[in-house]
C-alpha cells in the first residue's frame, strides 16, 4: 500500500443531494470497490434510497453518511456515521462510522482525512462512542480504523457471506 503523504489532503463533506445518488452509483460501479459490500454494483435505486435516508439522519441526528468531495468539487464517495443498520448481528443500537471511496481516490489519504472530520462532527452531536464494522479481509479499511486510533473489540460473522468482520471502537 502506498504511503500517505502528509499533510493529508483537503476534503469537503456535505449532506448528500439527489444528484449525489447518481455520483455514488457512478464511483462505486466497480467490482473492486464493492468487494466487501456484496461484490457487485448496486442498482441506482439503492443509492436514491440511501441518500434520502442520509438526509433524514442528518436532520434528525446531526450526522449521516456525507458525500466526500475533493478541492475541485469532484465526488469521491462518502464517509460519516449512522445507526448500525442491522438488528440481527453486530453492534446493535450503536453509531457506526463508515467510508467508501471510488478507486481513483484510494491510497491518497482521503478516507482518513474524511473520517477524522466525521469524528469531530459526530463528537459535536454528543455521541460518546463510535464503532466501525470492517470485513476482516479489508486491509485498506482496517488501516484507516487503526489510523483513527480505534481499537479492535469484537469479531462477528457476517450472515450473508459468513465472513469474519471486526468491530472497532473509539470513545469520543
Amino acid at each position: 500500500m502506498p504511503t500517505v503523504p502528509y499533510p493529508t489532503p483537503s476534503v469537503h463533506l456535505r449532506v448528500p443531494t439527489d444528484e449525489d445518488a447518481l455520483a455514488w452509483h457512478r464511483v462505486f460501479d466497480d467490482p473492486e470497490v464493492m468487494e466487501f459490500h456484496g461484490g457487485r454494483s448496486a442498482e441506482f435505486s439503492v443509492y436514491e434510497e440511501l441518500t434520502a435516508r442520509q438526509r433524514r439522519h442528518d436532520a434528525e441526528r446531526g450526522h449521516c453518511l456525507w458525500t466526500v468531495l475533493d478541492d475541485a468539487g469532484e465526488v469521491l464517495g462518502f464517509t460519516g456515521a449512522q445507526p448500525w443498520p442491522h438488528t440481527s448481528f453486530g453492534p446493535v443500537g450503536e453509531t457506526e462510522i463508515g467510508w467508501r471511496l471510488g478507486r481513483a481516490a484510494w491510497g491518497r489519504g482521503y478516507a482518513t482525512a474524511a473520517a477524522r472530520t466525521t469524528l469531530e462532527r459526530v463528537r459535536d452531536t454528543g455521541v460518546r462512542e463510535i464503532v466501525a464494522m470492517i470485513n476482516a479481509r479489508n486491509e485498506r479499511s482496517l488501516a484507516v480504523a487503526r489510523r483513527l486510533g480505534m481499537r479492535q473489540a469484537e469479531t462477528y460473522t457476517i450472515p450473508v457471506s459468513e465472513q469474519a468482520a471486526y468491530c472497532f471502537r473509539l470513545e469520543l
